[in-house]
């Protein structure tokens, strides 16, 4: 019997989502051969320990005698158990400082960590994330920005909110003003994004009749792939392939998009090699008319540079002033460009993220975590394993010995 451990989230502020609802629990439990879920207690997640004991999955403080440990953030270093599988987060790949000593702790502790960002298909595609439930939120967010900027309305957070349902009603409550939107990306995120506003009858256009629609009554909105806002700086056509290899070889054209749009929501991948969006002093053209950006992707000072912190679940909003170059209390000046950045975005509609999410667990990762894994696809999620860096991680040993 092979015992799969549901921990309780151990960062502060903790996580209120999970790997698996309790009725996943129940379904694994029941239907999956050879296997069973238990749950570590916690009085922070979106599900109640007792939601859990009701569909008999058991409650134990003690997961010492699990195999699998799966949680969503990092585990606490002092809460690392020898020798297990773990699953989660745990953002070392791109060689994140804050979290050198817990890849040390890893390899330290001889365990096998089988991070979700590095779970892929046999063509690189990552197969799970929270991504969805990111632009779902931070479109929200945006929407709740702008109705504040304009003294229109002032919608109820989403973290107010049960469930998506509930989230979408309330947005259906409002009338959102004739404004223009501009959504970067293709991936999960923008497609979280695209559909909040084809549930609440957002009526999208094409990139060319975006630049030049002139005066509107409705509310429209684009969404831009990256050929839409780069271009070969030799005058080449655009290819993707080419550009995600060297994105440094490529130059920016969002510019025509400023004198267009109101709102601007940042749902796309960067490289650090590739053009931004637009430079600090883009802010202060006259034809710059973003007024309201949701930074979804949240790189500080990155693709989108007025993103230069991250905001909170409790306080998302802050004022970026062109003028002055610095940051101000949100909604505090009518020419300021007030960014919402949050990092942690999934975590306002915990339910429907944990849902969306275990599902995607069951249906894709499941099976080869459980050993019929033809495609690899928890041996290339491996980050660590018996004591050392796995496979085609092997490229953090300098940041794991303090080199770099």
């Amino acid at each position: 019997m092979i015992k799969i451990g549901i921990l309780r989230e151990g960062k502060a502020p903790p996580d209120k989502r999970v790997p698996f609802t309790p009725e996943q629990c129940k379904y694994i439990n029941e239907s999956v051969t050879g296997v069973e879920v238990i749950v570590q207690p916690s009085p922070h997640r979106c599900f109640l320990d007792n939601e859990y004991k009701s569909l008999g999955i058991r409650v134990e403080e003690d997961l010492s005698f699990c195999d699998i440990l799966m949680g969503v953030k990092e585990v606490n270093i002092p809460d690392l158990i020898s020798g297990k599988t773990y699953m989660f987060f745990s953002h070392t790949i791109k060689k994140q400082p804050y979290n050198r000593e817990l890849l040390k702790a890893l390899v330290r502790a001889g365990i096998r960590m089988v991070d979700y960002e590095a779970l892929t298909d046999r063509d690189g595609n990552r197969i799970i994330g929270f991504g969805r439930f990111a632009g779902v939120v931070g479109a929200y967010n945006g929407f709740r920005a702008i109705g504040l900027k304009r003294g229109l309305y002032n919608l109820k957070p989403a973290y107010f909110c049960r469930d998506m349902e509930e989230m979408v009603a309330e947005l259906s409550k409002v009338t959102i003003p004739p404004i223009t939107i501009a959504v970067t990306g293709g991936g999960r995120v923008a497609g979280g994004v695209v559909e909040l506003f084809q549930r609440i009858g957002l009526e999208s256009v094409d990139p060319e009749r975006f630049v030049h629609l002139g005066k509107i009554d409705k509310p429209l909105y684009v969404r831009l792939d990256p050929s839409d806002y780069n271009s070969h700086s030799l005058g080449k056509p655009f290819d993707y392939s080419h550009f995600y290899s060297r994105p440094d070889e490529y130059e920016g054209t969002f510019h025509r998009f400023f004198p267009a749009t109101d709102l601007l929501i940042g749902a796309a991948y960067w490289d650090p090699s590739a053009p931004v969006l637009f430079t600090l002093d883009d802010t202060r053209r006259a034809e710059f008319r973003i007024s309201v950006i949701a930074d979804i992707t949240c790189d500080i000072d990155g693709s989108i540079p007025t993103t230069r912190r991250a905001t909170s679940i409790d306080d998302p909003f802050y004022d970026y002033d062109p003028m002055t170059n610095q940051l101000d209390k949100a909604l505090s000046k009518p020419n300021n460009i007030t960014v919402m950045a949050v990092d942690n975005l999934p975590c306002e509609l915990p339910v429907d993220a944990s849902f969306d999410f275990g599902k995607n667990l069951i249906d894709k990762v499941l099976d080869p975590l459980l050993g019929n894994d033809p495609d690899e696809i928890i041996g290339r999620a491996t980050i660590t394993d018996d004591g050392k860096l796995s496979g085609r991680f092997r490229y953090l040993q300098n940041f794991l010995d303090g080199v770099e």
